[in-house]
């Protein structure tokens, strides 16, 4: 059955007077692929709300955006009449520094979050692997990088929340104070849904004081159960590092990568311990090394991206799957991830036969499962994700088809972008 037209002209009247920055869509307003008719900027909660209220009386489908750095992750959607751009609600709304918590709005980059309270002596502690993502766009998709290892993930650092439902209705979930929650904690439900149950308006966020001294060491491997060694000996030492990260190219050697950080004295002891744990090819260097954080595909190609998680008991199985797996199926795979955490992120070449893309998708999505984890395709090629599973078998999808419909029962958030259709 084809989607109902839409009267473009009601609907931008109707969006016009409730936020006043309506516009036609151009070609780069796109969702994966998928043609919206118009675009609305509101500049507040309120508004958004008021957006959504008309959208939903005018039939509109609705998809949110925030910086844009990961509108072609998961699968197209459905059908987008309507863009909600929130890059005009990008303001820190308030840093209450003797709480170490930070208030900030949506659309706020997580690099002017991070700025703000830098001097305060504090720190924003999620990582940008993929660079200028907002703060909205971060929970969406449950963003993270090396450093969850040691603060946690976007579900470890949120307090609270100010979310609007697809009718339009306004609501808060946590509070402004860390030990705030009773019950069940809706906040972290809409934290990596893609924007498929309420449009997130403001966050409010736990920070961590930020480090006096810094020192990273690195050591090369060559084989999985070397990479695994390693990883096991830093986390199981008293050495507390900050960060692990896996650097595994779809060539050469390796590396691991163990960051090191709080005041100066315990850093440097806590450096010549790991030093020692990690053998004589282990380095000690200030500055971290190239592409620490980032993701291992490029943002101007379109490669096939991954995301693997795993038991890290099974961090060489894994590494082992990829390389031979890849290699038999002719393409190139290079993976980095937080060892630390049992999370990789692997790239597959924009011209890899589809095929073999399958094979390769198959193989590793089988042996993260065995090891208690997932693999899923965040993007790739259109033809890609026509042939491939994005998202793979999902043991809970039946209990998330019921949230969605009871947060948005008439599928106008971005739907079918998310897992089973969602």
């Amino acid at each position: 059955m084809s989607a109902p037209a839409i009267d473009v002209d009601a609907a931008r009247t109707a969006l016009g007077s409730a936020c006043g920055d309506v516009s036609d869509a151009g070609p780069a307003d796109a969702v994966d692929g998928v043609a919206p008719a118009l675009v609305a900027r509101p500049a507040s909660t309120a508004e958004v709300a008021d957006v959504l209220r008309a959208a939903a009386a005018t039939g509109l489908t609705v998809v949110p955006r925030g910086r844009g750095t990961k509108m072609t992750w998961g699968r197209p959607p459905e059908r987008v009449d309507l863009v909600l751009d929130l890059g005009r609600m990008d303001a820190v709304v308030d840093h209450a520094a003797g709480d170490l918590i930070v208030e900030a709005q949506a659309g706020a980059p997580l690099a002017a979050v991070q700025e703000t309270v830098a001097g305060a002596g504090q720190r924003f502690a999620l990582d940008d692997p993929i660079g200028n993502s907002s703060v909205g766009g971060a929970l969406a998709t449950n963003l993270s990088g090396p450093g969850r290892v040691a603060t946690g993930t976007t579900r470890d650092l949120l307090i609270g929340c100010t979310v609007v439902r697809s009718d339009g209705v306004v609501a808060k979930a946590g509070g402004r104070v860390v030990k705030n929650v009773a019950g069940y904690d809706l906040g972290k439900l809409f934290i990596g849904s893609f924007g498929t149950l309420a449009v997130l308006t403001q966050a409010v966020f736990r920070l961590h004081p930020l480090p006096a001294a810094r020192r990273v060491v690195t050591v090369p491997f060559d084989r999985p159960e070397e990479a695994q060694r390693l990883v096991q000996q830093v986390v199981h030492a008293q050495v507390v590092p900050g960060a692990i990260e896996v650097d595994r190219p779809a060539e050469g050697p390796g590396s691991v990568a163990v960051l090191l950080n709080g005041i100066e004295e315990g850093v440097a002891g806590r450096t010549a311990s790991t030093l020692r744990l990690l053998g004589s090819d282990a380095r000690e260097q200030t500055e971290l090394p190239p592409g620490w954080g980032a993701f291992p595909w490029a943002a101007d190609r379109k490669q096939t991206a991954l995301k693997a998680t795993f038991a890290l008991s099974g961090l060489a199985r894994v590494l082992d799957a990829a390389r031979s797996t890849a290699d038999a199926a002719g393409v190139r795979l290079d993976l980095r991830g937080s060892g630390g955490a049992g999370v990789l992120y692997g790239a597959l070449a924009a011209d890899a036969d589809v095929a073999a893309v399958g094979a390769v998708v198959d193989r590793l999505r089988a042996v993260c499962t065995e090891l208690g984890g997932a693999l899923v395709v965040l993007d790739g090629p259109a033809e890609v994700k026509a042939a491939v599973d994005t998202w793979g078998p999902i043991p809970a999808i039946d209990l998330m088809q019921r949230v969605k419909e009871r947060f948005d029962p008439e599928r106008r958030l971005a739907p079918g972008r998310f897992v089973g259709g969602i």
